[in-house]
C-alpha cells in the first residue's frame, strides 16, 4: 500500500521514495495511533503528505524542546533559516525537509502555514507559564491551531466561505486538544517547571498540582468541561470537509473525546500519574470508521481519493 500511496502522491524519484519511507518509519514511532488512523482512513494520495507534515511537526518540536529557554531559541534560530532555504532552494541536506519542500510543492498551502508555525514556536521556546484562558486562547491562536494547520490544511475546502468555517472548528478543536494535553501531561510538566493549566484557574480553586486532593478533583473537572464545550462546538468539523476525508475527520475527534473521558476518569489522580485514552476504545474507534468508509466507497473513491487535494 505505502509504494502505491508514494506513486499516486506522484513521489516517483528515488531517492525522495526512500526519504518518504524515512519519515514514514519515524511518524509510526512516535505516532502510532495517528499513522494508522491516516493509513486506514484517508485516501492514499494524501498520506505521503500527511507524513510529511507531521514528521517536519515532530522534528521541529524535538529541536526546540531542550535546553534552557536562550538555547530553545537559538535552535529555533537556526532551523528556520534551514526550513525557509528548504522550502526557496525545493531541496536540503536533510530528508524530513526535502519531503517538506516536494509536499509543499504540490500542496501550496503549506507553505503559509509551515510560516504560520515557525512564527508560532517563538511563543512555544518562550512560556513559562499560562496565566488565564486569556492567554491560553493567545497560545493556541498562535502556535497550537498553527501545528494542526500543517496537517489540516490538506483537507481544507477549496470555497473560501467553507474554508473559514472549517478553520474555526479546526481552531476549537486544537483548543479542546491543547486543554487536553495540559492536564494528560500534568505530572511530568510540574516536574519540568512548565505547565500549561491556567493559573488563576489553579488559584481559584486552591489546587495542590503536585498531589491529588479534591481541589485539583474540582479543578480537573473545570477544564475538563470547558475542553468539552469545545468539542461540542467543533462537532460540525467533518461536514466541512469532502467526502473522502470525513472519516479520519470523524475519528480524530472521537479520540479527543475517549481522550477527555480518560481525563475525567482520572481526576485529581492527575498529580501524580499521566492519562490517555483507553486503547480498545481508540481501536474500535477506528475500526467502526473503517467499516463505515467501506460501506460508503461508492460516493467515495472518485478523483479526490486518487489525486491531489487542490
Amino acid at each position: 500500500m505505502w509504494k502505491r500511496a508514494l506513486d499516486r502522491a506522484g513521489v516517483r524519484e528515488p531517492r525522495l521514495r526512500r526519504d518518504y519511507t524515512e519519515q514514514r518509519r519515524a511518524v509510526r514511532r512516535f505516532a502510532a495511533a495517528e499513522y494508522a488512523a491516516a493509513r486506514t482512513l484517508l485516501p492514499a494520495a494524501l498520506l505521503p503528505h500527511v507524513v510529511a507534515a507531521v514528521a517536519f511537526m515532530h522534528e521541529t518540536d524535538d529541536r526546540i524542546d531542550r535546553g534552557t529557554p536562550e538555547e530553545r531559541k537559538a535552535a529555533l534560530a537556526e532551523w528556520d533559516g534551514l526550513v525557509r532555504a528548504a522550502l526557496a532552494d525545493g531541496t536540503s541536506d536533510l530528508p524530513v525537509l526535502r519531503c517538506l519542500a516536494r509536499t509543499a510543492e504540490c500542496h501550496p498551502d503549506v507553505r503559509a502555514h509551515v510560516d504560520d508555525f515557525l512564527r508560532g514556536c517563538e511563543r512555544e521556546v518562550a512560556w513559562r507559564t499560562i496565566a488565564d484562558d486569556r492567554e491560553l486562547e493567545r497560545y493556541v491562536r498562535e502556535y497550537s491551531l498553527p501545528a494542526l494547520m500543517l496537517t489540516a490544511c490538506l483537507l481544507a475546502p477549496e470555497d473560501a466561505s467553507e474554508r473559514a468555517a472549517f478553520t474555526e472548528g479546526c481552531h476549537l478543536l486544537i483548543r479542546a486538544m491543547q486543554r487536553i494535553d495540559f492536564l494528560e501531561d500534568l505530572p511530568e510538566d510540574v516536574r519540568a517547571g512548565r505547565h500549561g493549566v491556567p493559573a488563576d484557574a489553579v488559584a481559584r480553586h486552591g489546587a495542590d498540582l503536585t498531589r491529588p486532593g479534591p481541589a485539583l478533583g474540582r479543578l480537573v473537572g473545570e477544564q475538563a468541561a470547558r475542553a468539552a464545550a469545545d468539542l461540542t462546538a467543533a462537532a460540525p468539523l467533518p461536514t466541512l470537509v469532502a467526502p473522502p476525508y470525513r472519516p479520519f475527520v470523524r475519528a480524530l475527534a472521537g479520540v479527543q473525546h475517549l481522550r477527555l473521558d480518560a481525563v475525567r476518569r482520572a481526576g485529581a489522580s492527575l498529580a501524580i500519574r499521566t492519562s490517555g485514552p483507553s486503547a480498545p476504545a481508540a481501536a474500535l474507534l477506528l475500526l467502526k470508521e473503517a467499516a463505515r468508509r467501506v460501506r460508503g466507497r461508492g460516493g467515495v473513491s472518485g478523483s479526490p481519493a486518487s489525486g491531489p487535494v487542490r
